[in-house]
């Protein structure tokens, strides 16, 4: 399947203007867009491109550098943005200190996105993103589709058990998956693929941000035992933990047989399955 022409250049301009935005305002949404173009940028010229100059991986390698940063600060917002939504009747000054903690670490975040992310920075990556997007030559790009197929098909071929472990590579190679095949021209295939694969990618998103927060709620309240809003949080991730398993694993199965929908797209809430933990990895 041909790789879409327009798509690419969309993709690499967008780019562009989410280094501007960063150089001026480190908000959520700026910081959120510019992780994500930047993994999709780093698909198209390291996985879809046939060769990749000196220059090429000279950008990819300044962009890895601030996008790390920049899924530290991240990871802080959602964080943040998960347990203020949380309802836990007990422990509210914890709660309370929990979220300030985070804050505070997020400010020590933003100041080191901050320093990596200084005007001359931005400059030469600019530079060499408008040279990238020059030399990129459509027409001669990998299939999209198939590179994408290619990056889960040793996933789904595996009879391994389902642990916390495996969901994380496909927790990751399911973004790369995902990216690849948006580069594909419109067609039918390539809609149901990334639709299938965005549902689980979802899921398994869900689950990581809960135990993210859990283990910087260990961290900073104490295990279980010692925190109720500490064992609530592990109740939760546990219940999302379980879901993005049964979407994992249903997912496997319409690898094989093609015959079953995927589950509900609906997760756990909070107020549900308290009383489970987190499944044994």
């Amino acid at each position: 399947m041909p790789i879409d022409a327009q798509r690419c250049r969309a993709v690499l301009s967008k780019l562009d203007r989410d280094l501007v935005k960063l150089g001026s305002k480190l908000s959520a949404k700026s910081v959120h867009g510019f992780r994500t173009d930047t993994r999709r940028v780093q698909i198209l010229l390291a996985e879809l491109s046939p060769k990749l100059d000196r220059s090429g991986r000279k950008l990819l390698k300044l962009l890895n550098g601030i996008r790390k940063r920049a899924g530290k600060l991240r990871d802080l917002d959602v964080q943040l943005t998960a347990l203020r939504n949380l309802k836990v009747p007990r422990e509210p000054r914890r709660k309370t200190q929990l979220v300030n903690h985070l804050i505070e670490l997020r400010a020590r975040q933003e100041k080191k996105l901050s320093k990596s992310t200084e005007d001359c920075t931005i400059r030469e990556i600019r530079k060499r993103l408008k040279r990238a997007a020059k030399r990129f030559k459509p027409e001669s790009a990998h299939d999209p589709l198939s590179a994408a197929k290619s990056m889960i098909e040793h996933f789904h071929g595996s009879s391994a058990p389902l642990n916390e472990e495996l969901l994380h590579e496909y927790r990751i190679l399911s973004k790369r998956a995902r990216y690849a095949a948006e580069f594909s021209a419109p067609a039918e295939s390539a809609a149901a693929f990334i639709e299938e694969i965005k549902r689980v990618q979802d899921a398994l998103g869900d689950w990581h941000d809960w135990l993210t927060l859990t283990q910087s709620a260990r961290e900073y309240l104490g295990e279980l035992h010692e925190s109720p809003l500490v064992a609530e949080l592990h109740n939760v991730t546990g219940a999302k933990y379980r879901h993005a398993v049964a979407m994992l694993s249903q997912l496997r199965g319409n690898q094989t047989s093609h015959a079953k929908p995927l589950v509900p797209k609906s997760t756990p809430s909070s107020g549900k399955n308290r009383q489970q933990g987190i499944t044994a990895a």
